[in-house]
């Protein structure tokens, strides 16, 4: 018998993306950590991510289907992590090899081209290389990129299974 249908397993990803979105909002609105661009594009391949998995839930395709959810899954994940993987080697860089920070990404969207604002997101800044906050010696970049990772390993658990 298999662990999870293939319904619920996109059903229970689904939720767990809601769960990191949520603290997300909540470090945000509650404990006032202004999320960087970095963290801002993070937050984009979370939901792209959610969103193929509710949609593979809603649409419980067969065996094909479910695969290529999981992939579009993996991919969405896989940018995620990439973003994820930049911030936390900003994080680590000498202190003066970090980029120089950058205006508010609020104020970006306000004044700059969105070229110019979406390349600062994918790329980053100094906000970028600030800790504000850490849980069990890690960051939250670190933590986003563990969980990008296992939404990764369960996409490829779920697009390799017979069920």
């Amino acid at each position: 018998m298999a662990l999870f249908a293939p319904r619920q397993f996109f059903l229970l990803t689904f939720l767990s993306v809601i769960g990191l979105m949520g603290y997300g909002l909540y470090s945000q609105y509650v404990l006032h950590l202004e999320p960087c661009p970095l963290c801002m594009t993070q937050r984009i391949f979370y939901c792209l991510t959610g969103a193929f998995a509710l949609l593979a839930f809603l649409h419980n395709p067969a065996q094909t289907g479910r695969r290529l959810y999981s992939i579009a899954m993996i991919l969405s994940a896989s940018l995620g992590a990439a973003a994820a993987g930049r911030q936390v080697w900003l994080q680590h860089l000498p202190p003066d090899q970090v980029p120089a920070c950058g205006p508010s990404l609020e104020y970006m969207l306000q004044t700059f081209p969105f070229s110019e604002v979406l390349t600062t997101m994918i790329r980053g800044d100094g906000n970028c290389a600030e800790v504000q906050w850490q849980f069990i010696g890690l960051s939250m970049g670190e933590w986003s990129l563990v969980c990008f990772t296992l939404l990764i390993i369960a996409g490829l658990w779920q697009c390799l299974r017979k069920a």
